[in-house]
């Protein structure tokens, strides 16, 4: 764990952060599929969305295979996918444009 330590601190904090996201949008994810089988309040889909927006994607995916939810709507899944293309394209972009700095 020493290498961590030795980044600089902004990464200290994206690392933490994405973790922390990650694992905050795998608990939204299952929370809201245990409460689609009952009652209760459900997590609204624009707040799922945004989770994985945010950085949440790769438990957004796990999440969605684990606990077998949003696996059937296509509507759900369409905005899933757009939103991490989008992630993809500016994470390329970003590498690139800074290798040429």
């Amino acid at each position: 764990m020493n290498w961590f330590w030795e980044l600089s601190t902004l990464l200290q904090i994206l690392i933490v952060y994405f973790i922390l996201l990650n694992f905050i949008t795998f608990f939204a994810y299952g929370l809201d599929k245990m409460k689609s089988r009952g009652d209760g309040k459900r997590t609204p889909e624009k707040t799922l969305w945004l989770l994985t927006l945010l950085g949440g994607s790769p438990a957004a995916l796990l999440a969605m295979h684990y606990f077998r939810h949003k696996t059937k709507k296509t509507s759900f899944q369409a905005i899933i996918i757009i939103i991490i293309a989008v992630q993809i394209t500016a994470g390329i972009s970003l590498y690139n444009f800074l290798q040429t700095q």
